[in-house]
This record gives C-alpha cells, sequence and structure tokens, in this order.
C-alpha cells in the first residue's frame, strides 16, 4: 500500500522552475516525503536505477528524450513498468491522449498548475493502484500469462475484464490483439473494429487494424484508417507515408494522392517529411501532383530559391516550360551568378529555338566559368 503523506516521488521536467513550483505545492499538500527530480526523460530513468518510487510526475515536452519516450521505455522495464505516472502537459499538445492510451498513463494534468487539481489527480491515482478494479487484477492476471507463452490464459483473463468494462477501448484492444497473436484474425478483427466503435479517437486500434488491412492488402480500408487517425494525431506520419507509397506502387494513385494531402497539410513546417513525398511521387512519376505540392510551398515561403529551383525541375519533367522558365529566371534574378540555373534556362531557350537568348546565357556561363564543358556543349549545338 502507498501512504500519501510518505510516499517517495520524482519529479521529471526540463524547466528548474516548475520542479521547483512542483516541491512547493507538494509540501503545502503534504504530499510525498521524499522528492527526486529529474531534467529529462533519460535522467529520469537513470534515477530510477538509483531510487525506489512510488509516483512519478512527468513533463511532456523536454528535451533529448521526452516524456513519450520515456514512458516507452519504463513500460518495457519489468522492474519499473507498473509505477503509476502523472504526465504534465500543455492544452494544445493534442497528441498526450494517444499516448497516454498507449503507454497507460494513470493520469495527465494540464498546465498552469492549480493545488486542487494536484491534490485532487494525485489521490485518484494513488487510490486506484492501492485499490485496484477488479478488471485491472484480470488484465495483470492476462500480462502474465502472455509473458509465459499461454495465450489462451491470456484471452480469457482478458475477456473477464472485458465482462466487468464491456465498452473500454483499451480492453477491447488488447483481446484484438491477442486474438491475432492466437492466430484467430477474424475475432481480432471484430474486437479492434469495436475498439474504435466505443472510442472514436483510438488512434491506436485504427493503426493495428491498418496494418491488418495492409497484410490483407486491403489498401483502400488502411488509407481510410489513417485519413482518420491524422485528424486525431500527428505521431504516425511515417507509417502514413509508407502507406502511401504502397498505394502508388498498387495502383491507388488518387487514394495516394488525397492521403500525401492528409498529411502535408497535418505538417506544413516539416520540410523533411514533405521532401521525402515529394521524392516518393516523382519516382512513381506524379508530376503534377508534386508541382502542386511545391507550387503551394512556394506560396507560403516565396524567398527560398532552393525551392523555387526545385520546382523548375518539376515543372520540366512536367512539360511545362514555360513555368519552369519563370521559375529558373526568378532564382537567377535572387541568386547572381549561378551557372546551375543560367545551363537550366540556355537548354529551355534552345528547345524553343530561342537561339539568340540561349546564347546570351551560354555567354553569361562562360564569362563566368570558361571551360564549362556543358555550356560549351550547348554552345556547339547552337
Amino acid at each position: 500500500m502507498i501512504d500519501i503523506e510518505t510516499m517517495t516521488i520524482l519529479i521529471v521536467d526540463d524547466m528548474k522552475s516548475m520542479r521547483l513550483t512542483l516541491r512547493k505545492m507538494l509540501r503545502n499538500l503534504g504530499i510525498g516525503k521524499e522528492l527526486f527530480f529529474a531534467d529529462n526523460g533519460k535522467s529520469g530513468l537513470l534515477a530510477l536505477k538509483n531510487h525506489f518510487c512510488d509516483l512519478l510526475i512527468v513533463d511532456w515536452n523536454m528535451p533529448e528524450m521526452n516524456g513519450s519516450q520515456m514512458l516507452a521505455n519504463l513500460r518495457r522495464d519489468k522492474e519499473i513498468r507498473d509505477i503509476p505516472v502523472i504526465m504534465v502537459t500543455a492544452e494544445n499538445e493534442r497528441d498526450v491522449v494517444a499516448d497516454a492510451a498507449e503507454y497507460e498513463v494513470e493520469g495527465y494534468l494540464l498546465k498552469p498548475l492549480t493545488l486542487d487539481a494536484l491534490d485532487t489527480k494525485i489521490k485518484s491515482v494513488i487510490e486506484a493502484v492501492n485499490h485496484p478494479e477488479k478488471a485491472k487484477i484480470h488484465l495483470l492476471e492476462a500480462r502474465a500469462c502472455e509473458e509465459a507463452g499461454n495465450i489462451e490464459g491470456a484471452i480469457d483473463e482478458t475477456r473477464k475484464a472485458l465482462g466487468l468494462k464491456p465498452n473500454a477501448s483499451r480492453i477491447l484492444r488488447k483481446l484484438g490483439l491477442l486474438y491475432l497473436e492466437a492466430k484467430k484474425a477474424e475475432i481480432g478483427e471484430k474486437c479492434l473494429q469495436k475498439a474504435v466503435a466505443v472510442n472514436p479517437q483510438d488512434t491506436i486500434s485504427r493503426n493495428h487494424l491498418a496494418k491488418l488491412y495492409i497484410n490483407k492488402r486491403d489498401f483502400k480500408q488502411a488509407a481510410q484508417l489513417y485519413m482518420e487517425i491524422l485528424s486525431f494525431s500527428t505521431r504516425y506520419f511515417d507509417s502514413a507515408v509508407h502507406l502511401g507509397e504502397t498505394l502508388l506502387i498498387n495502383g491507388f494513385r488518387t487514394e495516394a494522392r488525397t492521403l500525401f494531402s492528409r498529411i502535408i497539410s497535418k505538417s506544413r513546417f516539416n520540410r523533411m517529411l514533405q521532401e521525402k513525398i515529394m521524392n516518393i511521387c516523382l519516382d512513381n512519376q506524379e508530376y503534377e501532383y508534386v508541382a502542386k505540392i511545391v507550387t503551394e510551398a512556394i506560396k507560403e515561403n516565396p524567398a527560398n530559391m532552393d525551392l523555387m529551383y526545385r520546382a523548375g525541375t518539376i515543372y520540366l519533367e512536367t512539360g511545362d516550360q514555360e513555368k519552369a522558365m519563370e521559375c529558373f529566371i526568378t532564382v537567377d534574378d535572387n541568386m547572381r551568378g549561378g551557372v546551375k540555373t543560367k545551363l537550366q534556362i540556355a537548354r529551355i531557350h534552345i528547345n524553343n529555338k530561342r537561339i539568340l537568348q540561349a546564347d546570351d546565357y551560354l555567354n553569361r556561363i562562360l564569362r563566368i566559368d570558361p571551360s564549362n564543358k556543358e555550356a560549351l556543349k550547348l554552345r556547339r549545338q547552337i
């Protein structure tokens, strides 16, 4: 049994002011006898190797290792995986709900913290640990069975837990995964579908269902699920991008473009992800779609000349030489002296039999680099 007044608490937060605030609040509430502190998830895990703790209060956003990553490591370690965790988060961190469901966070608090909220949350969490529901006891038995290789026993215990809480999406999800492990895919699929039905924001069950549909080559169903997932969470971008590539390869081009558009709209400031999507589309000859992506990106950042040059090369792939020319001239006007861009402009002029204009740009190149082989080659062509 954990005693509220004498328990040991680890506070993990990268802000010293927040750690001091929590210490003061806990002292005022008379909660906890011994407090330990860590400034990120990595140092928090290290502290748990040196100190026994009854409760963790963990901030979500931290450098080096954030709260989500710390939880993932915590729940994989049998020695510390059952320590109750209260997550502290800002209201705009929507993915906290998804992570709380996946890593079984016992509770979370929104900033700014108040004494009443902290007091109520800690007491409710410790009460649940000291007097676990019967469903929780069955789930712990199910976990023990699963780890011993007794999947049927795990299914039986999980079904008992579900009998006590028939609309718990987490239990339905666990039962579905156990049935899948037992090679009973049809029952497992139904359990996951019901988990989604009782909890429309259950992104984890949707993700498992999507993987199941991908294995069944039901790519349209999988794509629809990821469209729904991306409405609630930004945690599945990589999986969604991989599915988009699979859709393209298998001929579901409309579905792929729709999925990619949803990803881009949800990751507007993730340039690496957008570059990855554009490269996948270029590899699969989706030139017009990539041109659309780049055009929208340029509207948001017209001063990005690297992006403008990329747009020019993509318009060339689509066969729109005039739009490509506009892009290359914009780049050349803003970055004078660039031989690469001038070569692109010269080639377009040659292709359109504008010899004088092509010769002008070739001369500009040769003044900068008299031995430029490509320019000399193009000069011989005209």
